[in-house]
């Protein structure tokens, strides 16, 4: 196990409502690790439709999923938060002297006074192309997500896919990769149309190749690929040599680990008193979609509210000999400090 991390608060899920909780813990001094099994920050918004408006932000008439992500890391910045992406958190454990030790799925573990879950409806998973027996060789040579490029340096790897995943992650590891070969069942894509003309001409130039078809069977054995078999666009059976394959179908929303932390649950969701926004574990607070009280709403500015409580109880775990001050930030000289506001 490599050393924990030490921290106030670590808050799973990088939306905006654990984006805007790293602000509010802020005021109050309480430092903020965040982890999130997507590649950046800013969770549904980002990664689901970030050039979508959403109408219903306090201020703005109407900003994309992107942009209000892109405000609130400006907003936060003065807090020094720590990011951890492409991980998930896997287990959470009670120590004795109090705090709660948080392991991720590649191995890096924090020992936080508090935990904030704030995963929106879960965690993204990757959807699993209906191929038989994927499941042996996933985590050896099936990969659904980039983590380490060097990983794939010098590998003959089979990308399957038609979204901006497939065709960014192309674009990537081809220069590295011995062979590259994207496999789509058409050649249409759904991906930025820059991304699309620039796989063409990398096809053109061969530094890569494009296959229009399916996989259909993995071969190999103990976890190791040899080949896949796809069926192309002619119903034909074609056999592709290959180290890896990397399928890209787009990611759906699960509960995950969260499920096994012993938290009470009502229908995949985490009942919270609605004074401090707390589980039925002291120190473990949920906000945002993740949670249920009675009357909820499933609005970000609903999560907003959530974390500005959330934080206060927060405060009296992580600082219990500290006397907690309301102040507002339009008339406080120290929270404006904290912002950097100049006079």
């Amino acid at each position: 196990m490599s050393n924990p991390i030490e921290t106030d608060i670590v808050i799973i899920g990088a939306g905006p409502c654990g984006l805007f909780t790293v602000f509010e813990m802020g005021l109050l001094d309480m430092k903020c690790h965040l982890i999130d099994i997507l590649d950046r920050a800013g969770g549904q918004c980002a990664e689901l439709y970030p050039e979508k408006p959403i109408f219903d932000i306090p201020a703005y008439p109407s900003i994309s999923g992107q942009e209000l992500t892109d405000k609130l890391m400006e907003q936060i910045k003065p807090f020094d938060p720590v990011f951890h992406f492409q991980q998930m958190a896997e287990s959470l454990e009670k120590l004795e002297n109090g705090k709660w030790r948080l392991t991720t799925d590649i191995g890096t573990v924090f020992d936080a006074t508090c935990i904030v879950i704030a995963a929106g409806g879960g965690s993204f998973m990757p959807k699993k192309p209906p191929i038989p027996n994927i499941d042996e060789f996933e985590g050896k040579s099936v990969f659904y997500s980039v983590r380490k490029m060097d990983q794939f340096k010098g590998k003959n790897i089979i990308i399957a896919g038609g979204g901006d995943s497939a065709l960014d992650w192309s674009l990537n590891l081809a220069p590295i990769a011995s062979k590259l070969t994207l496999v789509h069942r058409r050649d249409n894509f759904r991906a930025a149309p820059d991304s699309v003309n620039r796989m063409r001409g990398l096809v053109n130039d061969g530094v890569m190749n494009f296959k229009m078809g399916q996989i259909k069977e993995l071969i190999g054995e103990n976890g190791q690929l040899r080949a896949v078999q796809m069926l192309d666009a002619n119903k034909e059976v074609k056999t592709l040599e290959c180290d890896c394959l990397l399928p890209f179908f787009g990611l759906t929303m699960k509960l995950g680990p969260l499920a096994n932390f012993g938290l009470n649950l009502h229908e995949n969701l985490v009942p919270v008193d609605t004074e401090k926004f707390e589980t039925s574990e002291s120190g473990i607070f949920a906000i945002g979609d993740i949670n249920c009280y009675a009357g909820k709403l499933k609005l970000i500015l609903s999560g907003f509210h959530e974390a500005a409580l959330a934080s206060r109880q927060a405060f009296k775990y992580c600082r219990p000999d500290a006397k907690l001050r309301f102040e507002y930030t339009t008339s406080s000289s120290s929270l404006q400090g904290k912002l950097g506001v100049k006079d």
